[in-house]
């Protein structure tokens, strides 16, 4: 703690004790000011950002503790130590229930305030300290995929903060890579439930025999194996979320079991005959059409719509190339700090080779890229080169697009359509998706330029 760079704020009516204090703390090589009453203090506390405030209680107008309450509007680090000669118990619990770290009475011992300074100022040091290693924590703690400034990632994180305090049933969808269990996590710790139990099931990877089980628990000789009761993934979740990853792979018992346990709220542990009834908010997860699902018979309907009473849609990264440069930029400074290596940048063609690349594996692969390259490029700035083979190949084989000075809006368009439905996608519905206009407008340009053919 260096003390010319502590500022400290004196606020008390009576101007000999409040020069007495400040010329006393000035002399411990603080930074001191002064006020006559709580208005002056908060213009002052406006404008310049204090570590402690030393303040009387009685003064008029705006008491000491009204003036705490204002002020921990502006500065909630700002530490506060009330003065008064009307040293009660009642009135230091309640200095303290409002925020007071701690209290002088009056005729003020200047070793004891100096003393009392001291220790706020120490403690202050402590909590920042702490602060600043949680920053640094996270800064090393794995970089989310969901990061991004588009409208489709905004709209996924907005919706997700929306329904976290609710109790409500959530489906996620999404192809692999995209975040789906981050997601899933993001909204049970912004519930009610964060420091209750987040309970993670790989459905596709529960055996069909076991899935009640596995589920529900079990009692002592159930089954063959059953040598001990077992609670299941329900009752470990009690208090909290149970999150339901790849439901579509859950067999049809299991769906079922889960349909019943959604609709009456209670189930009965495998060899056992109680009812038991938890309290669980379950989230769910897929990277399949639970609609084609459905309609191929390998999925219930009605299970389906118990889910998605909230459904969220993660995209897939090649829908928001746009956040490409931002998730690259994170994961360059975080793997060269996690694995002590110099910071790199990447030149603007391979910034565009990432953008034009489909990312089949999602953000889940571009971190993946990134990481390696990190380890292995031996330069400051990536290059084309230094991108995985399999990268290079498909950009070399993808059909170029390139538009001629002497080209008009029409014929740029025209050829846009034409590369879209024969490089991207023959499927019209998708192609306009891709394009960003309706079917119908599609058709119409379709007719327009001769291309019904394409």
């Amino acid at each position: 703690m260096h003390k010319p760079n502590i500022s400290i704020l004196v606020v008390d009516d009576e101007h000999g004790l409040c020069t007495g204090v400040q010329e006393a703390l000035r002399r411990e090589g603080y930074q001191v000011d002064a006020a006559s009453d709580a208005p002056s203090a908060l213009k002052l506390l406006g404008t310049r950002l204090y570590n402690l405030v030393l303040t009387d209680v009685r003064m008029p107008g705006l008491s000491g503790l009204q003036l705490l309450k204002q002020a921990r509007q502006q500065s909630r680090d700002t530490l506060f130590i009330l003065m008064t000669a009307f040293g009660t118990v009642e009135s230091a619990v309640e200095a303290m229930k409002e925020g007071a770290h701690d209290y002088l009475t009056k005729p003020l011992d200047m070793k004891r305030l100096r003393a009392v300074v001291l220790k706020a100022l120490e403690f202050q040091a402590v909590v920042s300290e702490n602060n600043e290693l949680r920053q640094r924590l996270q800064k090393r703690s794995e970089p989310s995929l969901l990061i991004g400034e588009s409208a489709a990632i905004r709209n996924v994180v907005r919706l997700a903060e929306d329904i976290a305090p609710s109790d409500v049933t959530v489906l996620i969808e999404g192809e692999s890579g995209t975040g789906k269990e981050l997601i899933a996590r993001s909204i049970h710790q912004h519930s009610p439930r964060a420091d209750k139990p987040f309970i993670f099931v790989n459905c596709a990877a529960l055996p069909e025999q076991l899935v009640e089980a596995e589920l529900f628990g079990h009692r002592r000789g159930a089954f063959t194996g059953a040598l001990a009761d077992k609670p299941g993934r329900f009752q470990l979740a009690d208090g909290g979320t149970l999150f339901l990853d790849e439901i579509s792979d859950l067999p049809a018992k299991g769906q079922g079991d889960l349909l019943r346990v959604l609709e009456d709220g209670a189930f009965r542990v495998v060899g056992g005959t109680e009812l038991v009834r938890v309290n669980v908010r379950i989230l769910a997860a897929t990277n399949k059409n639970l609609q084609k699902e459905v309609a191929a018979g390998r999925f219930r309907e009605d299970l389906l719509y118990r889910l998605q009473i909230v459904p969220i849609t993660i995209p897939p990264l090649r829908d928001r190339a746009e956040d490409i440069p931002l998730l690259i930029e994170t994961f360059l400074d975080h793997f060269a700090a996690k694995h002590k290596r110099r910071s790199k940048n990447m030149s603007a063609e391979t910034l565009q080779l990432c953008q034009r690349f489909p990312w089949p594996g999602n953000v889940r692969q571009l971190r993946n890229v990134i990481e390696r390259i990190v380890l292995t490029c031996r330069h400051a700035t990536i290059e084309t080169g230094d991108l995985p083979d399999f990268m290079q190949v498909h950009d070399h084989h993808a059909p170029a697009f390139t538009i001629r000075p002497d080209m008009t809006l029409a014929e740029a368009e025209k050829l846009l359509i034409r590369q879209t439905l024969t490089h991207v996608t023959s499927n019209r519905e998708e192609a306009a998706r891709l394009l960003g206009i309706s079917r119908r407008s599609l058709q119409y340009k379709l007719k327009q330029y001769g291309l019904l053919e394409s």
